[in-house]
């Protein structure tokens, strides 16, 4: 309990032994009981005197240890549940006193910390992202009672799941009666696959999926007052979609796109209520991931924006309001980290190590294992129909390794297999490449990998700042913490830039834009402004309760 955080009821603590008994009513119940004690005579117990409980434990140190071990195994990098497991080993071994003060110092510690600051800066960062900006006070949003999902996909079926965990009915469509079976059969077995491991109960995979009407046809939307578009990620086809709902969606319906990187005043265009559109960009898988971004369009209305942050956060959502460019704000900065990633390769680093940078910071994962996870065939497929070439990553392609699904990419894996390791078949080309360029290698450091991966996202999220894509720069550190897996000790990557110190961020990007010959690396104005005025991200919004 003390260091997963997690509470329990009181039926579970009185059979743990940490109540004694269950009363009716604080007033009544509790002098009735307290009468009680009082009647049986029953000796004055004070638990501190009382270590019974903690005889095997004394007896068998293995007992504690083993429990910290599988308590924190998700810990990695997070100070305060190791420092509860010491306060809990110092009952074992101390006197009482002894550990109260030990457990203080550890409190103080902690609460002084950078972490701890983190952390708070992140609780009141997230309640501060479902305020909307440029939106007058007092819009309410529209009713929704039933939503409809086009597509029955990856993206389509998590996203109805959402909705269904919530007890809010959905319609889902498919253009076949083949690819809605599947969809439906993967939402079943995900339901039961967390039901037998005890996250839901053993009934609700029967009544999460009795919420789910599998249907054919785009006409099936007449009855939804959300409508939200799962299809596939090209213009053409999400505005052939975005034309037909005008047929069939009824008035007022809000009309939201799942787009990644799309522009959405542009699929706006293909209707005659631009006014009912909007974005809302959940996260892979989409039945797990916390985040939506919820993209405000030119003629969007308040009252579908409020709709669209409002039904998000029923459905156990984190939304995070942002405007439209290309990739939005997640997306948009992580480019400019897959840009600085493959660059690296071409100077002499290796997958392995720059990944390894990337996740002792605290990312669940590397650029390079993220992209095997993905499919590489997917970035090579993109860069064919825009005639970019990346040399590395497309004889990687050529060669037929397209990630974990064809069992190597830029690591290998093993047959049934998701552990990423590395190939020396993957150095040997990279080498080829590199000599058939006329490129020389040098040995690249862990402090300039760590700076290449994440100054310039923090570029970028200065950019995106000053064109109001993102309203305040606790919006960014959102959707990064919640769509990308950003360690929430480090409070977001414009939090992290602030503990940094922008001065320094802003004089490395100029030397690593001047020794690398990539002025994209050059410092914003934004960045370079506040850089020299000596201040902080932070500064530019309201005083935070956090601060």
């Amino acid at each position: 309990m003390i260091v997963g955080g997690d509470p329990i009821g009181a039926d579970a603590a009185l059979k743990a032994g940490l109540i004694e008994e269950i009363v009716e009513g604080p007033a009544s119940g509790g002098e009735a009981f307290a009468r009680k004690v009082v009647a049986e005579k029953r000796p004055l117990r004070k638990l501190r005197d009382d270590d019974s409980k903690l005889a095997a434990a004394k007896a068998d140190r293995s007992i504690f240890t083993n429990a910290v071990a599988a308590l924190t195994k998700k810990s990695r990098g997070l100070e305060a549940p190791f420092a509860a497991a010491d306060a809990v080993g110092a009952a074992i071994d101390l006197p009482f006193d002894e550990g109260l003060k030990k457990e203080r110092e550890g409190f103080l510690k902690l609460m002084n910390g950078d972490q701890s600051k983190a952390q708070r800066y992140a609780f009141f960062a997230e309640r501060e992202a479902a305020k909307i900006s440029g939106v007058p006070e007092g819009t309410k949003g529209r009713n929704v009672a039933r939503v409809a999902i086009l597509g029955a996909g990856t993206m389509g079926g998590g996203i109805a799941m959402s909705f269904a965990n919530a007890g809010i009915p959905v319609t889902l469509i498919e253009t076949g009666e083949e690819q809605l079976k599947r969809g439906m059969g993967i939402m079943q077995k995900n339901y039961e696959a967390t039901a037998a491991r005890g996250g839901i109960p053993a009934d609700a995979p029967a009544k999460r999926m009795a919420l789910i009407n599998g249907v054919v046809g785009i006409e099936n939307v007449g009855d939804a007052d959300l409508v939200i578009e799962a299809v596939f990620e090209t213009m053409a086809v999400k505005k052939e979609v975005f034309g037909k709902l005008d047929q069939y969606a009824k008035p007022g319906a809000v009309l939201a796109s799942n787009t990644s990187y799309l522009n959405i005043d542009e699929i706006a265009k293909s209707t005659k209520r631009p006014q009912d559109v909007l974005g809302m960009h959940f996260f892979s898988p989409a039945n797990v991931m916390k985040l939506c971004e919820i993209v405000r369009a030119d003629k969007t209305a308040p009252d579908a924006l409020v709709t669209a942050v409002s039904i998000a956060r029923k459905i156990a959502k984190v939304p995070a309001v942002v405007g439209v460019c290309d990739g939005f704000v997640g997306n948009r900065m992580l480019a400019q980290r897959g840009k600085q990633s493959e660059k690296l390769l071409f100077e002499g680093a290796l997958p392995q190590q720059v990944d390894a940078v990337v996740t002792k910071f605290g990312m669940p994962m590397g650029p390079f294992a993220m992209g095997d996870l993905a499919g590489l065939d997917i970035g090579w497929r993109s860069r064919k129909d825009r005639g970019i070439k990346s040399e590395i990553a497309d004889a990687l392609c050529e060669a037929g390794r397209f990630g974990q699904k064809t069992g190597k990419g830029y690591y290998k894996y093993e047959p049934g297999s998701r552990a990423a390791l590395p190939d020396p078949e993957v150095e040997k080309l990279i080498d080829e490449t590199l000599a058939r360029l006329g490129r020389k290698k040098r040995v690249v450091s862990d402090d300039e990998i760590l700076e290449r991966m994440m100054y310039p996202m923090i570029n970028e999220g200065a950019k995106i700042l000053a064109e109001g894509i993102a309203a305040r720069p606790s919006d960014i550190d959102v959707v990064w913490l919640y769509g990308y897996g950003w360690p929430i000790y480090r409070g977001g990557p414009m939090f992290w830039a602030d503990t940094v110190g922008l001065k320094h961020i802003a004089d490395r990007l100029a030397f690593y834009a001047k020794e690398t010959n990539d002025p994209s690396l050059e410092p914003a104005p934004l960045l370079k402004k506040l850089a020299d005025e000596g201040k902080t991200f932070a500064s530019l919004a309201a005083p935070s309760k956090a601060a």
